[in-house]
């Protein structure tokens, strides 16, 4: 809460958005800056094991569907407190229990399920839920308020807000970081991811002018997707966020965390954000308290990878847990 009370203390100037209204982005300097990076800063082969353990951390392990469960959010949290193979843990010299996903996330209904079979296996993982109308926050201002509050009342440690896309695309940057702060107030103890749905927001200035008023109104961590947009998370659009949350710092002293979320499937698909991360953000940005990635299937794959690199063997998909 200390960002948000801090958040009020800003020059006059920035809390009326003037900052914000001023931003613009260079497309074409952002594709050739990815591309760049693409091409030139890989991670050595000899890695790629520390660096995918590294990336189960920053995993918010994730079930957002119609037939969700108290038992397969049960089978979730045990994946998430222990998301690779006894022998895998062996091999990259780990004590069992050691290695965690950074969160499980949920539908607000699920949270109690959550919290429960956490408990039930003595994890301490935090439960994230989504909420606000989730995915797209057609609903009234009250109702996304009041679903905050029951996530929270859940036991949820972590929330995934949605923007109102309308207030954003419409330019009412004002109204947006109205209903922002209110929503952050809704959260109460609780971290606010916000989710920008950057696939609805048509271009890169709107994405910069977006992230600016959410970590204006108190977001502790900027999202780029629900998952459910035609477009999710892509390296330009997360360079642009990570310049957004680059000038934030320089400009409040905050660090606010990053989440790309939607799309992110592989161990290849991993790395090269995290890469993003590493070259635009510094090596703080490669923790969980400040970088998550939004996935189901991703953990399949880096397990996959992992297991080949241990036994020399070629694993199917469906031959690992939760597939």
């Amino acid at each position: 809460m200390g960002h948000v009370s801090a958040i009020r203390e800003l020059d006059f100037r920035t809390r009326n958005l003037g900052w914000v209204n001023r931003s613009s982005v260079n497309d074409q300097a952002v594709k050739e800056r990815v591309q760049d990076m693409l091409l030139s800063r890989l991670v050595h082969p000899n890695h790629h094991s520390e660096w995918l353990t590294r990336s189960i951390q920053c995993i918010d392990l994730t079930t957002l569907a119609g037939d969700d469960c108290p038992s397969n959010v049960a089978r979730l949290c045990s994946k998430a407190a222990y998301p690779i193979s006894t022998e895998v843990m062996h091999h990259l010299g780990l004590d069992l229990g050691i290695l965690t996903t950074g969160a499980v996330c949920v539908y607000p209904a699920r949270v109690a399920d959550a919290c429960l079979g956490l408990n039930r296996i003595g994890a301490t993982i935090p439960v994230a839920s989504v909420a606000t109308g989730f995915p797209t926050g057609q609903t009234s201002l009250a109702v996304r308020l009041d679903e905050i509050k029951f996530a929270v009342e859940n036991g949820a440690k972590e929330i995934d807000i949605v923007i109102n896309r309308e207030l954003a695309l419409a330019q009412k940057w004002k109204e947006l970081y109205q209903e922002l702060v209110a929503m952050r107030k809704a959260c109460g103890e609780s971290h606010m991811k916000s989710i920008l749905a950057v696939g609805e927001l048509c271009n890169l200035t709107n994405v910069y002018k977006a992230s600016l008023v959410a970590m204006m109104a108190g977001s502790d961590f900027i999202k780029t997707s629900t998952g459910k947009e035609t477009v999710n998370a892509t390296l330009p659009i997360g360079l642009v966020m990570c310049r957004a949350i680059r000038a934030y710092h320089h400009k409040t002293g905050f660090k606010v965390g990053f989440k790309p979320a939607g799309g992110i499937r592989t161990s290849k698909d991993v790395l090269q954000w995290m890469t993003l991360m590493k070259e635009e953000l510094g090596d703080e940005y490669l923790t969980p308290h400040l970088f998550r990635i939004g996935a189901s299937a991703l953990l399949t794959d880096i397990e996959r990878n992992l297991a080949n690199q241990v036994s020399g063997d070629y694993y199917l998909a469906e031959e690992m847990p939760m597939a």
